[in-house]
């Protein structure tokens, strides 16, 4: 079906030859016009159409995999893998770009069973494995998950039975830490147990996995309920869901939170999936998702206690997805913290408020919310980015210490173990 429905898109047969194994001859093209040749599908097993492709005045197409591919004849030029092109020591492009002709076009292009080779005018040969396409192709990546995920409500997540890892396999073996995160990567929470508690001890728990991000915080903190800073959870108040630093231009990735002391009552950890209540969302209210992940909004700190004198601004949309998949990867969600909307006019305001009010009732739904006692020795890594946190409020001395870390530096050890992160 695709076959015909493309042959008479193009007005074209499919050049089968029957039970003999036929060769796509070169074709070759200039600036003045495209030959006859060039019109064809061109197949490099006939018997089971795996490969076909076809050149257009600007592009060539590429049907492999199942997938057909478009590609612009620039980019086939500056993505060449070449020695001349690409240091395969730094996996660095070599090319300059910019000198790239914008109106190139091959003189000569050939594909076999794995690869596709094609002649530019200088000469210079350039040569891609059909695999490679698939994967780097626009089309192909539209297929793919940059980041697979479990997304989870609060009964999804104790079914699961995610267990936590001791410290000590966490800290001394690959296994234990490539255990760890790839619960984190899948839930966007992870539990180290048998912790001492103290801030020396979970500072090296983090630095187990990552650079520790300064902030106007610190590095390492202690959280006591003395407002000595000037935010709320300085406080024994109880914290709605939300998540911390969207008052950066780019919120801290990951959270370390590990209960030193609590000597009371309350205060459990309330922790919320972001991506499954904006997947909710998505299903019931497509627009009102569009328009959560289009309208940019401030987000605004200002803190003038003791000697802290800060005033941070972050701007950015609720939802963040990548365009080409509309995979979500950043959830941006504060209620305390968001500052006048002043970047939209007022009939859009009205529908984001609609759609706000749509995402909150889902991140508000109890069947949703994740409660948790921490618990001296318990370290609870939270992927800031993704799952919203809170607390009930409490009574009594409390204190945790924990500090962020860099997304980038999480992630880069996640994949050196050899997870798709």
């Amino acid at each position: 079906m695709w076959g015909r429905r493309l042959a008479c898109l193009f007005k074209v047969p499919w050049q089968l030859s029957g039970n003999a194994r036929h060769r796509s001859p070169w074709l070759r093209c200039d600036r003045r016009a495209v030959p006859a040749a060039a019109a064809r599908w061109h197949h490099t097993a006939p018997e089971s159409l795996k490969c076909a492709w076809q050149l257009h005045g600007d592009h060539l197409e590429l049907r492999y995999a199942n997938t057909l591919m478009r590609f612009d004849f620039v980019w086939l030029r500056d993505h060449c893998r070449s020695a001349s092109c690409y240091n395969a020591k730094t996996n660095q492009r070599s090319l300059d770009t910019a000198s790239v002709d914008l109106a190139i076009k091959p003189k000569a292009v050939r594909v076999d069973e794995t690869t596709l080779f094609l002649t530019w005018p200088d000469g210079h040969v350039t040569r891609y494995g059909l695999e490679w396409l698939v994967k780097n192709s626009y089309e192909g990546q539209k297929q793919q998950v940059m980041h697979p995920r479990i997304l989870w409500n609060a009964e999804i997540y104790r079914q699961a039975q995610v267990p936590s890892v001791d410290c000590r396999s966490f800290l001394e073996t690959d296994e234990g830490l490539k255990e760890f995160l790839r619960n984190f990567l899948l839930y966007g929470i992870a539990f180290v147990e048998n912790v001492t508690p103290t801030k020396e001890d979970t500072e090296i728990l983090a630095e187990r996995i990552s650079l520790i991000r300064e902030t106007i915080y610190g590095r390492m903190w202690y959280f006591t309920s003395d407002f000595s800073r000037g935010d709320t959870a300085y406080t024994k108040l109880a914290l709605d869901r939300h998540t911390d630093t969207t008052y950066f231009q780019e919120p801290c990735g990951i959270q370390v939170f590990h209960c030193l002391k609590h000597e009371g009552t309350g205060g459990r950890t309330l922790l919320v999936d972001g991506f499954y209540a904006a997947e909710q969302v998505l299903q019931q209210a497509p627009d009102q998702f569009e328009l959560l992940s289009k309208v940019p909004l401030k987000h605004e700190y200002v803190e003038n206690v003791g000697d802290c004198h800060n005033h941070m601004i972050g701007v950015g949309p609720v939802l963040n997805v990548y365009p080409w998949n509309n995979e979500l990867y950043l959830i941006r969600y504060n209620n305390y913290d968001r500052a006048v909307i002043n970047t939209v006019p007022y009939d859009v305001v009205h529908r984001w408020y609609a759609a706000h009010r749509t995402l909150t009732a889902e991140l508000r739904r109890p069947e949703n919310e994740l409660w948790v006692k921490l618990k001296p020795g318990k370290a609870l890594f939270v992927d800031n980015w993704r799952v919203l946190h809170g607390r009930e409020a409490f009574t009594g001395y409390r204190q945790l210490c924990g500090c962020y870390l860099t997304r980038d530096d999480v992630l880069n050890t996640a994949r050196l173990l050899g997870l798709q992160a």
